[in-house]
């Protein structure tokens, strides 16, 4: 396991934060000489730190796909899947599938499958929590399109909750990406929008608990 890039800075506030803290608890069980509360306390900041560092940690995966194989995206909860009309970019039908992402998932993202990257585009917009119906088209979002090698498309769209504050994305139009490598993170809960092809094979229910970089959510079925 390793830390994401993203979390370095907040790691590092979060220790110097939660250091003066315990300190203040400290000259507070002198004071009062309570050891309950000093105990108490000091767990409390310890938990805080390892939830903190945690959020930002990068489990070892080793991502075996096909070519025509849609990997998860991010870690989550299946919570949408439907047919709908996407109204950015196709602006036509597409199956919808929604990985909602909690505080305690792994927070990276990374591309479902292999092509070159069409669309790029940054929304500002409000913070609705993520499991809210409106929040795939109101709220902060990024979203990306990938071509892939037969010619089909896929989009996907990160969209902040109403903790996630930070959307970051590192991967531009006309980049060639593989499948399995990473394009961006969300601090804090969120949630993955993606949107196939109507005749895309799905592999995965609403309830099912996703894994980026090792669940295969579906298979595109237009030979390349």
């Amino acid at each position: 396991m390793t830390i994401h890039r993203e979390g370095y800075l907040i790691i590092l506030i979060g220790f110097i934060s939660v250091s003066l803290m315990q300190l203040g608890n400290f000259l507070l069980y002198r004071t009062l000489g309570w050891m309950w509360l000093y105990v108490l306390l000091s767990l409390a900041l310890i938990t805080l730190m390892i939830l903190i560092i945690q959020f930002f940690r990068i489990p070892n995966r080793k991502a075996v796909f096909g070519p025509m194989d849609i990997m998860c995206p991010a870690d989550g909860k299946i919570v949408v899947i439907e047919e709908v009309e996407e109204t950015e970019y196709f602006k036509d039908k597409r199956i919808q599938i929604s990985i909602f992402m909690s505080p305690l998932n792994v927070h990276a993202n990374y591309n479902p499958i292999a092509g070159i990257v069409k669309y790029v585009k940054y929304h500002k917009g409000l913070f609705l929590v993520a499991w809210h119906p409106k929040s795939s088209t109101d709220n902060e979002r990024s979203t990306f399109v990938i071509e892939h090698a037969n010619g089909q498309e896929v989009l996907f769209r990160q969209i902040a909750g109403a903790v996630a504050r930070r959307i970051c994305y590192y991967i531009k139009e006309g980049q060639q990406v593989e499948n399995a490598s990473e394009f961006g993170f969300i601090k804090f809960g969120s949630r993955i929008d993606i949107f196939l092809p109507l005749d895309a094979k799905i592999d995965v229910q609403i309830g099912d608990v996703v894994k980026n970089r090792l669940t295969k959510i579906g298979e595109l079925t237009k030979p390349i």
